[in-house]
This record gives structure tokens, sequence and C-alpha cells, in this order.
């Protein structure tokens, strides 16, 4: 990007004596800088810009060309600053549309694409037969397209990636849910099937399940079985006092 140096500005007729001297001070700082920037000194330059600044801080042509001299040096934030100080005497300067010119190539610099389209679009306001600032417009234009274009699919593709997390974690989430519900499935099938072996266990031997009775019900079977084994035993003594007798008879005869 091109850069402009801005020449030593006119000094008015009307200023004090005294004022007068100090500005004829700081307009050879000034002189002395353009011709180390001419040089490409431009760290000779800086320190002559920034001396006429001590003597005058409200020269628009030390703080141009300084912002100029640090621009060159790639001290691109440092050169910006410098230019915002004297932001508002450049649209009476004379010089707004090398300003603004500056301006937006400090601004590109920067990666600042709004700042440059900016800047870029008031010097072409301030000069529309500038075609460098149209070119560098265009240019930044451009850029900034491609960075919101970037910023978007970026925000996008994170917006997908979030997604994509939360779509695997409900996976999982259901994934661990059907494997709860197999197990407690299983578990039922295992209940039932030991049930089911028991009972062919049971047929397979040839036993049924023994009905359950009442304590009461089962003395009643007992006393009945113990009275029919007394009955059997008192007919089976009645049989053999019978057949002795018999016999005695029979001896006795």
């Amino acid at each position: 990007m091109k850069t402009r140096i801005l020449s030593i500005m006119i000094l008015l007729a009307t200023v004090p004596a005294v004022a007068a001297i100090a500005r004829d001070d700081d307009r050879k700082d000034v002189r002395r800088g353009n011709r180390n920037f001419a040089k490409g000194e431009f760290r000779e330059a800086v320190v002559d810009y920034q001396k006429a600044l001590l003597r005058d801080s409200a020269s628009f042509a030390a703080s141009y060309n300084l912002a100029n001299a640090l621009y060159r040096l790639e001290n691109y934030q440092e050169a910006r600053s410098v230019l915002d100080t004297v932001a508002g005497q450049a649209p009476v300067s004379g010089y707004s549309s090398d300003y603004y010119y500056n301006t937006g190539n400090t601004a590109l610099a920067l990666k600042d694409y709004q700042g440059a389209v900016d800047a870029y679009r008031s010097a072409l306001l301030a000069n529309p037969g500038d075609l460098d600032a149209k070119e560098n417009y265009i240019y930044a234009k451009k850029k900034l397209e491609d960075q919101q274009n970037n910023q978007n699919n970026q925000n996008n593709q994170d917006n997908q990636n979030n997604q994509n997390n939360q779509d695997n974690k409900d996976n999982r989430d259901n994934k661990d849910n059907e494997n709860d519900k197999d197990r407690d499935d299983r578990n039922d099938d295992s209940d039932d099937n030991g049930r089911n072996q028991d009972d062919s266990r049971q047929q397979q031997s040839g036993q049924q399940p023994q009905p359950q009775i009442s304590k009461q019900a089962a003395q009643q079977m007992l006393n009945a079985i113990m009275a029919k084994e007394k009955e059997t035993q008192d007919k089976v003594k009645k049989e053999k006092a019978a057949v002795m007798k018999s016999r005695q008879r029979e001896k006795n005869w």
C-alpha cells in the first residue's frame, strides 16, 4: 500500500510574532523529518516529528508525518493512535483525502477491514478521483467479505459440532437405557427359566407338587391312621385267639 507524506503547512501571516517563532522552529523539525523520511531513515524522521510536536502539539503536519514514519517502521498500532489524535483536524486541514487514505492503510495493516473500508470511503468522498483510494477500497471490502464469510462458516461449524456432540450424548444415553432394559429382561427370563426348570425336574422324577395342608388337618389324618392301625391289630389278635382255641379243641379231642 502507498503512503503519502505531507509537506510543511503554510504559516498564516496573521499569527502573532512570538507564536511565529515557535512555528518556525516547528517547521524546521518537520522539514528535517521530511528529508530523513525521503532518504528512508524513518527512525530519525520519527525523532524529528516528535521534536516538532513538543514545540507545537497541535501541528497537523508533524502528527500526520509521524504516523507515516511509524507506519513504515511497521508500528501500525502506534501510527493509528497518532492519526486518531488529529482526526478532528483532518476535514479542515486541506489534506483530508490523504489523511483518510493513510488511515485506511493503517487499518488494513491491522486487519481491521471494516475500519479500512470506512476510511477509504471517506477518502473517496473527499476526492472521488483518487484511484489509489478506489483500488484499496475494493480490496478492503473484499477482505471484509471474506472475513465475515469465514466467521459465519466458523460459527456454523461450531454450531454443527455442538449439535453433533449433543446427538452423540443422546445416543449414548439411549444406548445405556436400552442396555439397562436388556439386563432387566434377561433377569426376568432367568427367573422364569429357573421356575420352568424346577417344574420340569419335578415332572421328570414323577413327583407332583405337594399340596399344602393345615396343622389341624394333618393331626386328624394321623389320628385316623392310628385308629385304623389299632383296628387292624385287634382283628389280628382275635384271629390268633380263634386259631389257638381251635387247636386246643383238636388236641383235647
